[in-house]
């Protein structure tokens, strides 16, 4: 799976955790940001990894701040992304299934670290099950 990772200075820690655990799993991974614990701008980071994904069909994204809920609010803003703020793997999973989620947002204040590596699990292992949810994923892209 190929994956675009981005986080601010909040949430750095646990997206370098959770990058390096991705690629020791084989995934491809490029971690867009930030790379050190200076305050930054989580919209700045959102937007690189939503550019991300869109160019490259059929990657997803991992985007974490404090709390995940402004991540999930600035990657929303654009068309063709469907950004998922989970704290648990029950909406990781109904998320990839239901909603055809291609970002992944978490709050490193919210969910520890075993939490978080549950949850991404979840993610990148779930498919989207189409069918009825088809149409409303089309409702959404109109």
């Amino acid at each position: 799976m190929r994956l675009f990772a981005g986080s601010d200075h909040a949430g750095l820690d646990l997206k370098n955790h959770l990058v390096a655990k991705l690629r020791a799993e084989g995934h491809e991974v490029e971690d867009l940001g930030t790379h050190d614990a200076t305050s930054t701008d989580y919209p700045d980071w959102a937007a690189r990894v939503t550019d991300a994904v869109l160019a490259n069909a059929g990657s997803l994204g991992l985007l974490v701040c404090g709390t995940g809920i402004g991540m999930s609010i600035a990657a929303n803003r654009r068309h063709g992304i469907r950004a998922a703020l989970c704290t648990d793997t029950f909406s990781a999973k109904a998320t990839r299934a239901h909603n055809d989620a291609n970002v992944l947002c978490l709050g490193s204040r919210v969910v520890g670290v075993g939490v978080a590596e549950d949850i991404l699990d979840a993610f990148v292992a779930g498919t989207f099950e189409g069918g009825r949810h088809a149409g409303r994923i089309a409702k959404l892209d109109s």
